[in-house]
Order: C-alpha cells, then sequence, then structure tokens
C-alpha cells in the first residue's frame, strides 16, 4: 500500500519541457531544409548550388585533345604520295586494370595481339601510374574487337598514321614521320610546321572509371596541316627508279643515284636512289638506306667537268670549238705526276678533246687559263654553293680557291678531281648550258596558281657559246664518242660521260670507281637535264660510258614517249610548217 502511494506521488514530466524539445528539433530541422535550400536554389549563396556545380563538373569533365590530319603530299599530277590515315591508340589506367580478372587480361591480350605474359609484364612495370600505352595505332576494326570486352580502364583514342602509297620509290625525298605524325626526315621534316596542322580541343564528361559518356563543347576546331605538291612527275619517278634498281644489281654496286630536271624551269622531275627501303615498315631498315644521295652525297664529278673546262677556254676568245691541241705523245708530264690518254690522239681540235676525254688535251687548255677564271665559271653555273632546296642536310659542295694553284692542281680541277658537287648541282650546271645559258633556281616544290613566284632567268653564259658546247656534246653520243650507249632514237643526245676513282684510305684506289653520266635530250630544243651516278660497280665494267651512260639513254626514251615529245625530225617539219605559215600571214 504504502508503495503505490509513491508510485502516484512521482512527479511527471512537464508540458513545457516536451513542448521545448519538440519546438527545438523542429527549428533544426527547419534550418536544415533552409540551408539546403539555400545550396541548391540561391545562387548568392556562399559555396551554393553553384560552386557545387563547379566541384562536380571538376570531377566529371575533361578538355581532350582533337588529333589534326597532316597535309597530303602529292606529284605535279596530284598523285598522293603521302597522307595519313585514321587509327586508333588503346591506352589503359593501370590502377584499374586491378580490377580485371585473369581471364579478361588473357581476351585483352589476344585483341592486342600480344602474348599474356608480356601484357602482364608490362602491367606489373606501369603498375603505380595511371596511364599506359596498350597498343598504337590500330586499325577502328581492330580496336574495337579490345573496347567491346568493357574492361574497366581500357580507353581509346583517334590518331593519324602516315602511309606512303609509292613506298620505297620515293622513300628518300619524302622521308617519313614518327609514331606521333611528326617529320623525322626528307621533306617531311623540312616542311614539318606547314604540314602538321594545329591539334583542336573539346570538353567531355566522363564517368567514374574515365568513360566518355558525354561530348559537351568543342573549345578549339583542328587545324589540319597544309597540303604539299611537289614537282616530281611520278611516271618519270617509276621510270628512273627502276632503271637505276636495275643497273645497281647489274653492276653488284653499292648504290646509285638520278636526277632529271626540267630544263625550261628547273623543277626536279625525278630523284631517285639505291639502295631504298620501305617507309611504311621501317623495321631493320640500315640508315644508309635512307640517304637522299642525289642531294646529300658530294662526289668528285670527273670527266663531266670537261666541257665546262672547254666553256672557259672559249670565252676567253682565244679558243674555238676547232682549235688545235698537241696531244703527242699521249701523255703530259706536270711536277709530281704524269697524266696520260688511252692511246695517242695527236693534233685533235678542242672538239675532239671532248669527244674522246683527252686528258692530256684538256690540261693543255687548262694551263692556258687563270685559274680563277675557271672557278668563276664554274661557280656562275651554280658549283660551289646549294642549290636552296630547302631538303635537310643538302651538300653545299667544294669549289676551292687558292692564292696559288700548283699545275697539278689546276690539271685535276679542269677534268673534276679535287672539287666535290652533288647530283643536282651537276644536273643545274648542264641544264644552264642546254638552256642558252640561262640558269633558274632549282625547285622541289610546285608554285602554281596567281600568287606563284616566277622566278626570273639569269643570263649566266653568252648563248652563242653554249650552241658550241652543245655541238661539242652530241659528238660524245655519236661513233667515235665514250657516251654511244646514252644514245636515244629518233633523239639527238648531248652528254658526256666520267669515270672516277674513288678515294681510299691510302689516297685513289685503282680498283674502285664512280661512274657518270650528265646530259640533256633533244639537244637542239632541249626538254630534260638528267645525272646518273654509280657507285662502285664491282663486276667487269665500271666506264661511265659502259655503266651510267646506258641508264641515261633507257630512261630518257622512255621519258620522251611520257612526254610526248615529237622526235626532233617531226618537230623540225612542224617548224619549218609553222614558219611557212607565218610567213603567208604575214604578206597577206
Amino acid at each position: 500500500m504504502s508503495a503505490v502511494k509513491k508510485q502516484q506521488q512521482q512527479p511527471g514530466i512537464a508540458r513545457w519541457r516536451f513542448a521545448l524539445v519538440a519546438g527545438l528539433l523542429c527549428l533544426l530541422a527547419l534550418a536544415l531544409v533552409v540551408h539546403l535550400a539555400g545550396l541548391q536554389v540561391l545562387p548568392e549563396q556562399d559555396r551554393g548550388y553553384r560552386f557545387l556545380q563547379d566541384q562536380g563538373r571538376a570531377r566529371t569533365i575533361r578538355t581532350e585533345e582533337i588529333a589534326a590530319y597532316r597535309g597530303s603530299i602529292t606529284d605535279r599530277n596530284g598523285e598522293l604520295l603521302a597522307v595519313s590515315t585514321p587509327v586508333q591508340t588503346l591506352w589503359a589506367n593501370p590502377q584499374l586494370l586491378k580490377e580485371a580478372s585473369a581471364d579478361q587480361l588473357r581476351h585483352l591480350a589476344g585483341a592486342l595481339d600480344t602474348p599474356p605474359a608480356r601484357l602482364a609484364k608490362r602491367l606489373q612495370k606501369y603498375r603505380n601510374k595511371g596511364f599506359m600505352y596498350l597498343r598504337r595505332h590500330m586499325t577502328p576494326e581492330q580496336a574495337q574487337r579490345a573496347l567491346d570486352l568493357d574492361i574497366a580502364g581500357v580507353y581509346s583514342k583517334k590518331e593519324y598514321r602516315r602511309f606512303y602509297p609509292a613506298g620505297e620509290v620515293t622513300a628518300q625525298l619524302l622521308g617519313f614521320t614518327n609514331i606521333d605524325d611528326r617529320g623525322q626526315e626528307g621533306l617531311e621534316l623540312a616542311f614539318e610546321q606547314s604540314l602538321a596542322g594545329q591539334a583542336g580541343k573539346r570538353q567531355v564528361m566522363k564517368d567514374l572509371k574515365g568513360r566518355t559518356v558525354q561530348d559537351l563543347a568543342v573549345k578549339q576546331e583542328a587545324r589540319p596541316g597544309r597540303d604539299l605538291q611537289l614537282t616530281i612527275d611520278m611516271r618519270l619517278q617509276y621510270l628512273a627508279y627502276r632503271e637505276l634498281k636495275k643497273a645497281v644489281a647489274e653492276n653488284g654496286a653499292a648504290s646509285g643515284f638520278m636526277v632529271i630536271l626540267d630544263t625550261r624551269t628547273s623543277e626536279v622531275l625525278a630523284m631517285a636512289n639505291q639502295p631504298s627501303f620501305n617507309p611504311n615498315n621501317r623495321e631493320g631498315v640500315k640508315a644508309a638506306a635512307m640517304r637522299n644521295r642525289a642531294l646529300i652525297d658530294q662526289f668528285e664529278p670527273g670527266s663531266t667537268i670537261k666541257p665546262l673546262t672547254a666553256l672557259a677556254a672559249l670565252e676567253t676568245g682565244r679558243y674555238t670549238p676547232h682549235t688545235q691541241i698537241n696531244t703527242s705523245p699521249g701523255y703530259i708530264r706536270l711536277p709530281g705526276k704524269t697524266l696520260l690518254d688511252p692511246v695517242n690522239y695527236g693534233l685533235i681540235d678542242l672538239t675532239k678533246v671532248i669527244t674522246k676525254s683527252s686528258q692530256v688535251g684538256i690540261t693543255k687548255v687548262a694551263m692556258d687559263l687563270e685559274p680563277e677564271q675557271l672557278r668563276e665559271l664554274f661557280y656562275r653555273l651554280g658549283l660551289g654553293e646549294a642549290v636552296g632546296s630547302g631538303f635537310p642536310g643538302e651538300a653545299a659542295g667544294i669549289l676551292p680557291t687558292r692564292q696559288r694553284w700548283h699545275p697539278i692542281e689546276l690539271a685535276n680541277f679542269a677534268f673534276g678531281y679535287g672539287l666535290t658537287v652533288n647530283a643536282v648541282q651537276l644536273a643545274q650546271a648542264y641544264s644552264v648550258v642546254a638552256n642558252a645559258g640561262q640558269k633558274r633556281p632549282v625547285s622541289l616544290i610546285l608554285e602554281s596558281g596567281k600568287n606563284a613566284r616566277r622566278a626570273v632567268p639569269e643570263q649566266v653564259v653568252a648563248p652563242e657559246l653554249t650552241k658550241e658546247i652543245v655541238a661539242m656534246l652530241e659528238t660524245v653520243i655519236g661513233p667515235g664518242g665514250t657516251g654511244k650507249k646514252a644514245a636515244v632514237e629518233g633523239y639527238r643526245v648531248a652528254g658526256k660521260t666520267g669515270t672516277v676513282h674513288k678515294v681510299g684510305s691510302a689516297g685513289y684506289a685503282d680498283n674502285r670507281y664512280r661512274s657518270v653520266f650528265a646530259g640533256f635530250v633533244p639537244a637542239q630544243n632541249p626538254r630534260l637535264a638528267a645525272v646518273v651516278v654509280i657507285d662502285d660497280p664491282t663486276h667487269a665494267k665500271y666506264y661511265g660510258g659502259e655503266v651510267a651512260a646506258p641508264i641515261f639513254g633507257k630512261v630518257m626514251a622512255g621519258a620522251m614517249r611520257l612526254l610526248q615529245v615529237p622526235p626532233e625530225e617531226v618537230m623540225s617539219a612542224e617548224q619549218q610548217l609553222a614558219t611557212q605559215l607565218d610567213e603567208r600571214g604575214t604578206t597577206s
């Protein structure tokens, strides 16, 4: 009874206290709602919804690069020589790939066409990194097979890969790009800035696994590179390459190169090299095969310089093509050396000195000239200075100058020793002779349209003198000359052979040679000038007239057909008819 009374006497919870606690809880809930509303609705709120949105975007929105398309390279007729093709590159986040199962990694290795052990080793190497390439430059179909596995941490991006349709035929001239599509050699390197273009930028939204879920905006459009059109005519390039490759193999030569110029414009129409390589697959390629020998290699031109020495003699006014020179007894002694002819030609004129390539005759002419007269003419013709092609590593050659010339130095200089040229320089010199003494800059890039710069030709030699040299050079191709195998049926050819001893460890080697031929065709209305060089033929033949001249003849015969140049007999008839019609029009 007393216990019941105690329970009844205990005080209850005061109503005001309950109301206070309930009110406080409601106020807290209301404050929370007001704060959430401020964060979600009020733009001026500190660290409000705009701040939260920006923080969210910073964790999901990324800026990616848009690869730029590299400019194409074409020949003068628009035939593609270098083009960029779209490819896919697979990359991965090794941190996310840790979660992949062994079965997934095995299937991924299969899609990448790589052994699973090798993939595992690379993943171990990059285990603490956030980026690694899986495979570069895959076809879209190959890349999609890997992406279809839907493995977290595997991504792709679009890139471009360079492809060269002509392969080894233009390899040294064009050069190549690296795996990042940047020029490394040749014209790809020389014109890297204009060919490369400029990459763009875009914003994308990604999920927590790094996958792109939405393209948001393009911040900067990718700007493609500028196209490059060369002066090369691929018809002539294929022709020159084929004959050069065949000749190098037949003569067991170490290398060879050929240059063809348009005598009217000095544009390079063909530039072929041997040995060559496939720029689309450079695995195992030797560095020597990548060299554009026609512009980079410099060599002693040998007897191909003799017509230029004869031209210097004509400029003095003391010589004509018929000036008699006594070459008896078939040799001439100079301090320190005796120079020989194959036979004693006796008393011959200057023309026959060139026809027979007489060492004795040209030496006697050189002894009668001032050294600077000879050197100055060579320089006017373009020797001793770069042709300005812009090609990386272009050789300028060596054109020596001395305060005092020893007789043997002057004699060597007059028949092509003691100076060096590259093939384009020598072709340019012959082009000047072919073009009536007018010199134009050599060009590899075709300039066309309204903004094309037309170089004004420079008259460096009197036209009447070059005409006499052309007549001399024609005799070299005739029955008694050294260049008979350079003849082209239906056309008159002008040219000169050269057989040069190569320099060895102990001076000039007796059994190592460089075979050279330089000339142009048609002789009386020249269209093409060319230089052929075969280096170190090891079989029985080594003279320029036996090794290099036949290549010139075969290539020029094909070139005349391809360019539809009428035989000179037809051309002469047409010119006579045109002259008659002009005369009739004038009289009427």
